[in-house]
């Protein structure tokens, strides 16, 4: 299992103990319409890497679906939710008009070397769009840089606490292990470490340019916030 998919276990716990469950669907909804509506491209031929309630917002049909563990397929199927699961690697060229990688996808990588096949991965599969989300760790406060904002989950008749802690190498500052912390009231869990790394939008837009997008866009207007941390990240566009 790769840090991404075991991250995205995390993500689960976080909205599937949330309370305010449906309104996180719909302003995930609103924001991807934004999106899509920009691109003037429709919800047709979407393929999703890792969860997000993103993924739950778009109607009856199934949703196309990857990168992802058995726990978030098992959640799907309680849910009722319809979906078509398959490895990222069994994906074919150009199967998908949009591709959506939220909550810092490109992060979960040890060297930038893995980052670069990463995009290139997802370029061989997206046709139109790649959606992406990054915090601007080239303007990042200081004070973001080792800890998350940290959120309290209200649901299930209790609260949980969660924190994102970012160990940074001493030798190279744009590599980190960040583990996650869901503290309650009679439990702690730790989650990880997974091994992180900065992406700046510049270095993304190069290796997107080199993978044969036409353009690369970062929506100024347009925030995506995580399900267990309150830090904004902007949302992302590389069209092809």
């Amino acid at each position: 299992m790769t840090a991404f998919i075991e991250y995205n276990n995390i993500l689960l716990e976080g909205f599937a103990n949330n309370s305010k469950s449906a309104d996180i669907i719909s302003k995930k909804h609103d924001l991807l319409a934004d999106v899509l509506r920009y691109y003037n491209l429709s919800t047709d031929s979407i393929l999703f890497v890792g969860f997000s309630p993103w993924c739950l917002g778009m109607g009856v049909g199934p949703i196309n679906i990857t990168e992802v563990s058995d726990e978030v397929l098992n959640y799907l199927d309680r849910t009722g939710c319809s979906y078509n699961y398959a490895p990222l690697v069994e994906h074919s060229a150009k199967s998908y008009s949009i591709v959506v990688a939220a909550d810092e996808y490109f992060t979960f990588a040890s060297s930038d070397i893995d980052q670069r096949k990463m995009v290139e991965d997802l370029a061989k599969i997206a046709k139109d769009l790649i959606i992406t989300t990054l915090r601007d760790y080239k303007n990042q406060d200081f004070r973001d840089r080792e800890f998350s904002q940290p959120i309290l989950v209200r649901g299930n008749g209790q609260g949980k606490i969660f924190l994102e802690h970012y160990e940074y190498d001493p030798k190279d500052k744009n590599a980190s292990y960040s583990k996650t912390y869901a503290i309650s009231d009679d439990i702690t869990q730790l989650y990880g470490p997974y091994s992180r790394r900065n992406m700046y939008f510049k270095q993304l837009a190069k290796f997107s340019l080199d993978a044969g997008a036409s353009s690369f866009y970062v929506h100024k207007n347009l925030m995506y916030k995580s399900v267990i941390k309150k830090n904004y990240e902007h949302v992302i566009t590389i069209k092809f």
